[in-house]
């Protein structure tokens, strides 16, 4: 408990403490250590609140008391003396990245991105409030005591506090209400840029303007002056605008910005401290501003004082110097222990140089002179593994080689197309869906190919797809395409369907006509004596039949067409035979 006492204050009847000069610094694995400026070392180290990145700290009213919020979701009370947590709850879904203590110290505020008010008896949630699309970097009470005095004052409500978070050039003013109606910000400051660095001079009486000063990432400091009486619906433009630059008459005529990188009013709330040029070696200089004025450009001459030495670096590559007795180690095939061959001195040493006759030695032959196996370098059954087709892959993509790229895609293997897009690397997810989309638009063989690939894409990378802002316009062709040809699967079903019984019945009535005829002709035939004659009365009796069938013919013309059809069998000589005759030619 070193460090000189802290003043006492009028209201206050105990005995004063002794003020810490300890400065609480939170690390990105999750302790918390506690520096004494005094002594100028390392007082304690708080373990075991939080397994992530520490990313705000903030003390207590009570010198024992700490509060911390980190990437774990959670905030942790902490108990200095002692070094052990007091209490640790979940303050979100998410990262909690800033925390701000009440001027009472009875509430504390903590944002991840929406903001939360805590009761830090009961550690339950007091008042929510929307907060912004990015993570809160800073919160900070602007008002101690609430405008309206009318009503009994509770320590919270009636309450003004500002917020900014990255990435966000608005910092938003939120009021306290006793119901809980109101999440929206009642008014909101506009800045140039993301605010880096804020600083504000408390309102302690109704009639009193807060005094904002918000330093921005492109350098340039904005202040703000403003009575908080309620809601307004326009952002609020700084009163004032600083910058610095240099004077520019030295050897570059044109004058340089020097960026300011903090600001923060003196006791009297009315002149500033800035620091600005480098982070290494800052200048700190107090200013008296006159805020009639909007926008105010100091010069100021730090070229010498910004000066930093810079190393020259070395280009020339020095060859070391090696013995003879030294044994130089080759890289090979790891467990491999055979002893390498160091090469002879003398006349038989190789040179680099290759005679004009002489072929350059093939990687098989040099590796048969390190002695290693040449078999256990090629991969089983001389193919590519999935690794190196990642690789191929890649390489195709980058350098744009239809050759490599055809080699890679024409694989029609599930499991070679699942393992090479599982180990490739993500940089390559969208190069890979373009040539995809445009090898889809050629030959619809090529097509049935590829789709496999784009099945493997969006089912391993859907995570890392589903991130990106740009998803549509970047995959806008492969919809399109898609689309396209899901209208035109119904009208090709039914075409396949008609072309499909076309073809069968040309194929079958092919198969019929190849079919080769069975000889009608009898093998063996026994002839009778009457055989003869029989077959003569026969004749004539089928002569006689036709002739009166001719003659009724032309007496009748007006026939049905099934006598037509007998008529024409009877002329050519196929009129039907009587049974008795039948049986006597069988």
């Amino acid at each position: 408990q070193d460090g000189p006492q802290r003043k006492k204050r009028k209201s206050e009847v105990v005995e004063v403490d002794k003020q810490l000069d300890i400065l609480a610094i939170g690390t990105a694995v999750g302790s918390i250590l506690l520096y004494s400026t005094v002594k100028g070392e390392l007082q304690s180290k708080l373990d075991g609140g939080h397994d992530n990145k520490v990313n705000c700290v903030r003390w207590h009213q009570d010198n024992c008391c700490l509060y911390s919020c980190s990437d774990d979701k959670h905030i942790v009370e902490w108990n200095t003396q002692t070094c052990k947590v007091k209490c640790k709850w979940k303050g979100d879904n998410s990262s909690v990245t800033s925390l701000c203590i009440s001027p009472d110290g009875k509430m504390l505020l903590s944002a991840g991105r929406t903001i939360k008010l805590w009761d830090l008896e009961t550690k339950e949630v007091y008042r929510h409030f929307t907060g912004h699309a990015t993570s809160v970097s800073s919160l900070m009470f602007t008002t101690v005591k609430p405008m309206n005095e009318n009503k009994p004052f509770d320590g919270i409500t009636g309450l003004y506090f500002l917020s900014g978070a990255i990435h966000d050039r608005l910092l938003s003013v939120w009021y306290i209400r006793s119901d809980r109606k109101e999440k929206n910000a009642v008014m909101s400051f506009t800045v140039t840029d993301e605010p880096t660095f804020i600083d504000l001079t408390v309102s302690e009486v109704k009639e009193e303007p807060v005094k904002l000063a918000v330093v921005c990432r492109d350098g340039q400091l904005h202040l703000f002056e403003h009575i908080l009486n309620g809601y307004c619906k326009k952002p609020l433009t700084s009163n004032c605008t600083v910058q610095i630059a240099t004077p520019g008459n030295d050897e570059d005529s044109t004058p340089k910005p020097v960026p300011i990188l903090a600001a923060a009013f003196c006791t009297d709330k009315q002149s500033l401290l800035l620091v600005y040029g480098n982070l290494l070696q800052p200048i700190i200089e107090k200013v008296s501003l006159n805020t009639t004025e909007s926008h105010i450009c100091l010069i100021r001459d730090v070229q010498k004082v910004l000066s930093l030495k810079t190393d020259v670096a070395l280009t020339k590559v020095k060859t070391p110097v090696v013995n003879s007795d030294t044994k130089v180690l080759v890289p090979g095939i790891p467990g491999h222990s055979t002893a390498v061959k160091t090469p002879s001195s003398g006349k038989e040493k190789k040179k680099n140089k290759r005679k004009p006759g002489e072929t350059e030695e093939s990687i098989e032959e040099r590796l048969e002179a390190l002695d290693i196996d040449v078999s256990k370098v090629k991969t089983p059954g001389g193919l590519p593994q999935t690794d190196s087709f990642a690789v191929l892959l890649v390489q195709g993509l980058e350098s744009n080689d239809a050759e490599i790229l055809n080699r890679v895609l024409n694989t029609r293997k599930e499991n070679v197309i699942k393992n090479t897009v599982a180990r490739m690397p993500i940089h390559a997810v969208i190069p890979l869906l373009h040539e995809l989309t445009k090898r889809l638009q050629g030959n619809p063989y090529s097509a049935s190919l590829m789709v496999r690939w784009l099945k493997a894409v969006f089912t391993l990378h859907a995570s890392y797809l589903s991130t990106l802002p740009d998803l549509i316009p970047q995959l806008g062709m492969l919809y399109q395409l898609m689309e396209s040809r899901v209208k035109t699967l119904q009208k090709l079903s039914r075409l396949h369907g008609r072309l499909f019984i076309l073809v069968t019945q040309v194929a079958a009535s092919e198969t019929v006509q190849d079919v080769t005829e069975v000889n009608q002709t009898a093998k063996l035939v026994y002839e009778d004596e009457s055989s003869e004659e029989e077959g003569s009365d026969d004749e004539m009796i089928a002569d006689k039949d036709s002739d009166e069938n001719w003659d009724e013919d032309e007496e009748k013309e007006e026939q049905s067409d099934e006598q037509d059809m007998t008529v024409e069998k009877e002329i050519n000589g196929d009129s039907d035979l009587e049974p008795e005759n039948e049986s006597e030619e069988e």
